[in-house]
């Protein structure tokens, strides 16, 4: 019990510091905007929910208020007096969606928000989407009123609930990252915290966060469940747990997601946070991660600790899955294009390669690697793991699988001669040809433990977003 208050008590002061930082150097407020995403393969429609204030300061980086990495599939912008006077690109559950079968069957509608400095006057937001050629082009705009009467006010109803794992800095100028607990019981809080303690010691041990640990202050945060552990409806189990998070998304079995945007957004609003990551209390392997809007682990996995940083990698950066023989729920695409995430290209010219200045100038392009070896051995094993999962084995039989294929794979590329070599290695983006990766292998196509330097210097570019003055 005494352990328990220190830790709310230290909470307490953390938010007295934030508060009082924020008024001292005129640090703007949280604005949120919520609004519901619908449509199908062919068409869409954005509508307004509601403004939102939230209780806490703005966390971002004043000091670049542009967006200049642009790593997702949309944007939004805040135009106050025909000025843009903050913008950053996102991707959304509605971008997956519409890439699957169902898009065109049926129309869905998902909730989803962004977030910004708060504003005086009068602003419009803009959204934008890219087009065929990766272009934005504008799909929505609305005027909105801060002083409107409906504009929503939260309170910080889980601050007490917030512990700080890391201390980096002044939330102004560090990155911000939200550790979710979901499924966890009231009982089960210590190991939450134990778990993310440990999950973000496996972060700083990875390059190159390692080398950017003072760049992040990490929060954590578990509203109690009721039962422990979230939804799994290919097994029958339903859970009603405070963020919704739920396996299954797009009936991918492994995938995990939240649909309950609101509720994830209410409780997370009570913590400091430019990135959520949320913890499933679960060992059944799963993850997900979106760029700009969060990742998912199961936290309980043996796997947990490849999930955690793989799928960050995802949600913090826009790094595209590399792997390309698991199935998926996304429909092929119609033909081949420049990919606008960092670390996988189309190769359609070789001079133009996203990381030329990487490669050394004997490196083939594109580069040899053991591509038929590895896709037969993966296949079969792919085949293999939908047999299993279909006859409800034991998660200790999964991850005996998983561990052979993660031995075979390093064994395979041990022995081509490629470990470390820059080029454009055939196979990535869920596409066995015409999309090209920059490594032989890294933590975004394998079970590795290690980023290959593009994703590493994409990585480093978001960091700088919001911790360098410009």
């Amino acid at each position: 019990m005494k352990r328990f208050v220190k830790r709310h008590t230290y909470t307490a002061l953390v938010f007295a510091v934030l508060t009082s930082s924020a008024c001292a150097a005129e640090i703007p407020g949280t604005m949120r905007v919520d609004f519901f995403h619908s449509g199908n393969h062919s068409a869409e429609l954005l509508s307004l929910d509601q403004l939102v204030i939230e209780p806490l300061p703005w966390t971002g980086n004043m000091a670049q208020p542009i967006d200049r990495t642009l790593r997702g599939k949309y944007l939004f912008e805040i135009v106050s007096n025909g000025v843009t006077a903050w913008s950053r690109s996102f991707s959304s559950i509605y971008g997956e969606w519409e890439t699957t079968s169902e898009a065109r069957e049926i129309n869905r509608s998902f909730h989803e928000s962004v977030r910004f400095p708060s504003q005086d006057e009068v602003f419009e937001i803009v959204l934008k989407k890219r087009d065929a050629n990766n272009q934005f082009e504008e799909i929505w705009r609305i005027e909105l009123d801060p002083d409107d009467v409906l504009v929503h006010r939260e309170s910080a109803r889980y601050a007490d609930k917030v512990i700080a794992i890391h201390k980096g800095g002044d939330p102004a100028n560090t990155v911000d990252l939200l550790l979710m607990g979901d499924g966890y019981t009231a009982e089960e809080h210590d190991a939450f915290i134990d778990k993310a303690k440990m999950l973000a010691d496996v972060l700083f041990a990875t390059s190159p966060f390692k080398e950017r640990k003072d760049d992040f202050n990490i929060w954590a945060l578990a509203p109690a469940a009721p039962q422990s552990g979230v939804s799994r409806p290919s097994t029958g189990t339903y859970r009603d747990s405070p963020i919704g998070a739920t396996y299954d998304a797009f009936r991918s079995e492994r995938y995990i997601l939240t649909f309950d945007n609101k509720s994830m957004r209410r409780i997370a609003s009570s913590a400091p946070y430019d990135f959520i990551e949320i913890l499933t209390n679960t060992d059944v392997y799963g993850g997900g991660g979106i760029y700009g809007l969060f990742s998912t682990a199961a936290a309980n996995s043996e796997w947990a600790p490849y999930l955690f940083v793989h799928e960050f990698g995802h949600h913090f950066a826009g790094l595209a899955d590399e792997y390309y023989t698991s199935s998926v729920a996304y429909e092929a695409p119609a033909e081949i294009s420049e990919p606008y995430e960092p670390n996988v290209t189309a190769l359609l010219d070789p001079k133009k390669l996203k990381w030329k200045h990487l490669v050394q100038s004997e490196t083939p392009l594109p580069t040899p690697w053991p591509k038929a070896e590895f896709e037969k051995h993966s296949i079969a094993v792919q085949q293999r793991r939908a047999e299993m999962r279909a006859a409800n084995v034991s998660e200790a039989e999964m991850n005996s699988l998983f561990r052979y294929t993660r031995d075979y794979a390093d064994a395979l590329f041990e022995k081509s001669g490629q470990e470390g070599v820059v080029g454009a290695f055939e196979g990535g983006n869920y596409q066995a040809e015409g999309y090209y990766r920059s490594e032989q292998n890294c933590l975004m196509f394998t079970r590795s433990e290690s980023f290959c330097a593009v994703c590493a210097a994409a990585i480093e570019k978001v960091i700088d977003e919001y911790t360098v003055s410009d």
